[in-house]
């Protein structure tokens, strides 16, 4: 595949994801109709890509949902920071590594939901089923575009859903937050 066609495929992959997954979310009233935007969070996707990325690839063959939940679980824990003290959080280059390493990749969520952003008992079971219905639907995504595995496509659009996740898990957090985006309405 032409590097145009691959790219293009790639994105509107990512806006399938996008476009599914606030439907979903605004459905389940966890984000308002209109979603909340941080461009500080949003320009740390990259990093923090960079540093998911070898754990994700290495776990998508055996735990697909889990290697795609963690990401939005990863994008509420970024607006959380954003909420607490961005600047201080803002220096820290090795974010995803240090909560990683608190209780190990698998346990991600738990450290992310219980430790990070302190829900507890019901409310940490419905975030954390609420982003396993997001990871699941995300993967049903995947494995029905028409990619072959293993190729740079394949990559491409994983990179995309993970991407997607992530803004995805930031905006129901501010919205949990009560960042709430109304219209302006001069008295």
């Amino acid at each position: 595949m032409e590097s145009n066609e691959s790219n293009a495929l790639v994105d509107a992959f990512g806006e399938k994801v996008r476009t599914d997954l606030t439907g979903f979310l605004q459905r389940k009233e966890a984000l308002d109709q209109h979603i909340p935007e941080c461009p500080d969070v949003e320009a740390r996707w990259g990093e923090i890509a960079r540093a998911y990325l070898p754990d994700g690839v290495r776990e998508f063959a055996s735990y697909p949902v889990s290697s795609l939940g963690w990401m939005m679980f990863i994008g509420m824990a970024m607006a959380c920071c954003w909420d607490r003290d961005w600047e201080k959080y803002s220096a820290d280059t090795d974010f995803y590594v240090r909560l990683r390493d608190r209780r190990g990749y698998d346990n991600l969520d738990e450290t992310i939901v219980e430790d990070f952003l302190g829900y507890a008992g019901e409310s940490a079971e419905k975030i954390t089923e609420l982003v396993a219905e997001c990871a699941s639907r995300v993967y049903s995504l995947l494995s029905h575009e028409a990619v072959e595995p293993g190729t740079k496509e394949a990559l491409g659009c994983y990179i995309a859903a993970l991407r997607q996740l992530y803004l995805a898990g930031m905006a129901m957090e501010l919205n949990a937050l009560g960042y709430h985006m109304t219209p302006y309405r001069p008295e």
